[in-house]
C-alpha cells in the first residue's frame, strides 16, 4: 500500500529559544531575574551566575548585536509560550465559505430546504457561495440562471451584502454574499 501525503497534517515550526550550553556566542547582554540590566558578560559568566542564583541563562533576543540573554525558568518560560500561541491560534479562527449548490430544475421545497441552511450559515457569521449548476441546453438560458439566483438572494430573511457578483465559471453561475452585521463590525 503506498503511502499518501496528501492529508499529511502541517505543523508550523516553533520558535526554538536557545538555553544554557546551547547559547553560542562568545558575549551576551544579560538581564537578571528581576528585570535589571547586568551589562555585557562573557556566555560562561553569565551561565555561573545564572546557575548561582538557580535559573537558567535563556536567549530572548538571538538577532542582537550580542544577544540578549535573560535569568529565567526555562520550564516556564517554554510554557507561557506555549499558551501565548494556542490563544493566538484560537483568536484567529476564520469563518468558512460555505456553499448552497441548486439546479435550473430545483423544486419549491428543495429551494426552501436550501433557504433554511443558507440562513442558518449566515446566523451564524460565515460567507455563503450560491452555486447554480447548468447542465447541456441550460447553458444557453444564462439569463433565467439569474434570475434564479437573484430570486434566491431576495428570499433570504437575513440581510446581506455581495461580496462577489453573480460570475461563471465553467458549467456553474455562483455569487458570493456575506451578512451585513460582519461589514459593520469591521473597524477601518
Amino acid at each position: 500500500m503506498r503511502k499518501s501525503y496528501k492529508f499529511k497534517k502541517r505543523v508550523t515550526p516553533q520558535k526554538r529559544f536557545n538555553y544554557n550550553h546551547q547559547i553560542r556566542a562568545l558575549e551576551v547582554q544579560v538581564i537578571d531575574e528581576l528585570g535589571g540590566q547586568l551589562g555585557v558578560l562573557e556566555t560562561k559568566k553569565a551561565l555561573e551566575m545564572a546557575q548561582e542564583r538557580g535559573f537558567d541563562l535563556v536567549e530572548v533576543s538571538p538577532v542582537a548585536k550580542p544577544p540578549v540573554t535573560k535569568f529565567m525558568d526555562y520550564g516556564s518560560f517554554k510554557y507561557q509560550k506555549e499558551k501565548q500561541l494556542k490563544k493566538q491560534k484560537s483568536q484567529s479562527k476564520s469563518k468558512d465559505v460555505k456553499s448552497i449548490r441548486m439546479s435550473m430544475k430545483i423544486g419549491e421545497h428543495d429551494k426552501d430546504t436550501k433557504l433554511k441552511q443558507a440562513n442558518n450559515f449566515l446566523n451564524k457569521g460565515h460567507k455563503i457561495k450560491v452555486e447554480l449548476i447548468l447542465r447541456g441546453r441550460e447553458m444557453r438560458h444564462q439569463g433565467l440562471a439569474r434570475d434564479i439566483i437573484s430570486e434566491f438572494v431576495k428570499e433570504l430573511e437575513i440581510p446581506t451584502q455581495v461580496e462577489q457578483d453573480t460570475s461563471r465559471q465553467g458549467n456553474k453561475l455562483f455569487i458570493i454574499l456575506i451578512p451585513e452585521t460582519t461589514q459593520e463590525n469591521k473597524p477601518e
